[in-house]
């Protein structure tokens, strides 16, 4: 009896030795393996690759959906169990780093691999007519203007600038992908937040992506800004007659706008995005085919070759916001059905821009010359002129839900739906539906575009300045420098240089344009110009 007793005694002794001493050895492998010294085995990697997700979803605090567990479970208390039978607090581990990790069985895998296998995807070339709708909007309005104030080099810098902006944008999606212990590129990052973070990060994990948000933020509200004060700008000059000013033209379009503010979805906005764009359409050639009707009277000495350096940094700004596209690029390539063809996309829709782009301002410069107005529409006859507006203010109209959407998104989920970093608490109930206080803070925004572009009705100077601040810090400067602290290793001398290029070039533009915009807004207050 006591020889079995012993016995047992010895097995348990030797199973926990054996157990200890397999367990330390899996971690010596798994650590090794990561560095590169010898191959784990399938359990060992799945083992320490679960452990390092884990590790990195702490450290980083992803930004993920909370998913609803309220009211699965029959306790109420933080410690009750659901109906999943997991913790209340488990859905809020990826934002505050609390709670046990996310489940990583085989079955959950699968099942959302293939939900993401059933999300729609788009072709290349759906792919590009979204690209298009961005870099070809009704902002290319402003674009005589800069002509008037460069000259030629106003036609080469929309040549440039495309090149660019196609090139950065190519940079910005290869900052998305790293490459596996294959030497085959996967798709480690979702969007420009998380390209952001990863070049901040260990030191300042959410520092880039806060940046990021930030310009987003800037760009999208003064679009939206843009939108009143171009509606009051045309209305006020199809109208000259009525006892209406700009200013009280854009207020009546604020209040149309208004109830963009109850905006759950864009939905039923989106209906109408092929009809503004066909309109827009319409209007370009409308346009072109009154110059051409003018072409014996173009007045091809009035283009210069030398520049208004005080006002023509202004004009750089203008030609960089019209080709922003750069925020939704990330999205755009990973809803593709072949992310492969996002290059060639990028190709084709950028030099169709910069063609259009260029003829456009070209020939409205050389039919009005000296005398081309910021909004080029303006400088139409009476009767053309406003149908033209008319069409114009529709569109734009029907364009400002699509920028203040986006915005109250960035906006609530940096400062509303943070999890455990929210600064102030969800605006939304726990039914789904928003408060009304939350609701107060929406129709606040409106109110805000409006005051906005009451006081500051300059539309190609806000254009301007807003292109030196954020289009190109968007478009060209964080996009090369991401590409540089993340590609680093794997990144040519030409590479470097033009990222290097890049970054210089359009530092240099950015702060000269916000200057001179500055400077512009400034004169324009002191000696009381209207638009």
């Amino acid at each position: 009896m006591a020889t079995l007793i012993r016995g047992k005694i010895s097995n348990k002794i030797t199973n926990a030795a054996n157990t200890m001493s397999n367990k330390s050895q899996a971690k010596v492998s798994g650590m090794f393996a990561r560095m590169g010294f010898q191959a784990a085995t399938d359990e060992e990697g799945l083992g320490f690759a679960a452990c390092d997700d884990l590790d990195y979803d702490h450290r980083q605090g992803l930004q993920m959906d909370i998913m609803k567990n309220e009211g699965m479970g029959g306790g109420e208390g933080s410690g009750d169990m659901g109906g999943d039978g997991t913790m209340d607090g488990d859905s809020h581990y990826q934002r505050d780093g609390t709670g046990p990790p996310p489940s990583s069985s085989k079955d959950g895998g699968l099942c959302a691999e293939l939900a993401a296998a059933d999300k729609p995807k788009i072709t290349a070339w759906e792919a590009g007519w979204n690209v298009t709708n961005a870099i070809q909007g009704m902002f290319v309005l402003g674009l005589p203007y800069a002509i008037l104030h460069g000259g030629y080099l106003g036609l080469f810098l929309i040549i440039f600038a495309a090149v660019v902006c196609c090139y950065t944008g190519k940079i910005l999606i290869a900052c998305l992908y790293e490459e596996n212990e294959d030497g085959q590129l996967v798709r480690v990052r979702e969007s420009y937040v998380d390209i952001a973070n990863a070049c901040c990060a260990p030191r300042f994990p959410t520092l880039g992506g806060r940046v990021v948000n930030v310009a987003q933020i800037i760009e999208l509200v003064m679009t939206c800004i843009l939108y009143v004060v171009v509606s009051g700008n045309l209305m006020y000059n199809s109208f000259p007659t009525l006892p209406v000013s700009q200013r009280s033209w854009a207020i009546i379009a604020t209040t149309v706008l208004l109830p963009c503010a109850f905006l759950k979805n864009l939905k039923a906005v989106s209906k109408f995005s092929l009809l503004c764009t066909l309109a827009h359409f319409v209007i370009n050639v409308l346009v072109i085919a009154y110059c051409l009707s003018r072409a014996r009277d173009w007045a091809w000495d009035k283009v210069k070759f030398y520049i208004d350096v005080k006002k023509f940094p202004i004009s750089i700004g203008i030609i960089v916001f019209s080709y922003t596209s750069q925020i939704f690029l990330p999205s755009l390539e990973g809803n593709m059905q072949n992310p492969g063809e996002f290059h060639c996309m990028m190709n084709w829709t950028h030099i169709a821009a910069c063609i259009l782009k260029g003829l456009f301002a070209l020939v409205a410069y050389l039919t009005w010359a000296d005398e081309t107005k910021e909004v080029i529409t303006d400088n139409l006859p009476g009767g053309i002129r406003a149908v033209v507006n008319l069409f114009l203010v529709a569109k734009a109209l029907l364009s400002y839900p699509l920028p203040f959407f986006a915005a109250v998104e960035v906006l609530e989920k940096s400062f509303f739906q943070d999890g455990g970093r929210a600064v102030f608490p969800d605006c939304y109930g726990g039914d789904g539906r928003l408060k009304s206080w939350g609701l107060s803070l929406r129709c606040a925004l409106v109110v805000f575009t409006m005051f906005m572009a009451i006081y500051v009705p300059h539309f190609a100077l806000l254009m301007g300045l807003t292109g030196s601040l954020t289009g190109a810090g968007l478009c060209f400067l964080l996009p090369s420098l991401f590409h540089l602290r993340l590609q680093w290793r794997q990144l040519q001398w030409h590479q470097v240089f033009f990222d290097v290029a890049i970054f210089v070039i359009g530092g240099i533009c950015s702060i000269s344009g916000f200057i001179h915009s500055l400077e512009g807004l400034v004169e324009a207050y002191r000696y009381n110009i209207e638009d």
